[in-house]
């Protein structure tokens, strides 16, 4: 069967279409592969240490009190099938686009959604042990977070990660006193 050529788009056209369509997938699959990123369809926390702005968590965690019993997928992503890979796949795109066009905050911070994942993660964990203390709201904008009194248990020794230090954790001044100094 004859297609009549009114109907049949132009050939140049349908070349640079192929064209167009071939470069972003060689682009697309080059970059896929640069950035390892069959590698973060794992649970492995090399995964997370594949962006050089990821590797001092990486090392924090490797020292942390967690770090033989949790993994990065552990504390960071839903448990749930579905919600986990929808959190990779956001976070993905974020950490992509973050570090391609050098636009994210440094030190690097958790973001709202993630710190909630990250909360809902401690209290099922440790649900035996905290059921009582967060019998109460646990969304709220001002709820405590386990992480308030426990940052350095993901990530072991703060090491300038999770933010500014908060004035009880900054290091006294021994400045001398006017009329003390020889």
């Amino acid at each position: 069967m004859n297609v009549p050529t009114a109907n049949r788009p132009p050939a140049r056209r349908t070349l640079l279409l192929a064209a167009a369509v071939g470069v972003l997938a060689g682009l697309g699959g080059f970059t896929f592969r640069y950035a390892e990123g069959l590698s973060y369809f794992s649970t492995e926390p090399r995964a997370c240490a594949n962006c050089h702005i990821m590797r001092p968590q990486y090392d924090s965690w490797q020292k942390a009190s967690h770090h033989t019993v949790a993994t990065c997928v552990d504390c960071h992503l839903p448990q749930a099938f579905i919600p986990k890979y929808l959190a990779k796949a956001t976070n993905g795109w974020h950490h992509s686009k973050g570090f391609t066009l050098q636009d994210f905050a440094e030190p690097i911070q958790i973001k709202p959604g993630n710190s909630s994942i990250l909360q809902e993660n401690c209290l099922r964990c440790h649900a035996d042990a905290v059921h009582r203390m967060v019998a109460g709201a646990r969304t709220d904008h001002d709820a405590v977070t386990c992480v308030h009194c426990h940052a350095t248990v993901g990530h072991g020794e703060r090491a300038g990660l999770g933010g500014a230090l908060r004035p009880e954790e900054l290091p006294t001044a021994t400045a001398p006193r006017k009329g003390n100094t020889p």
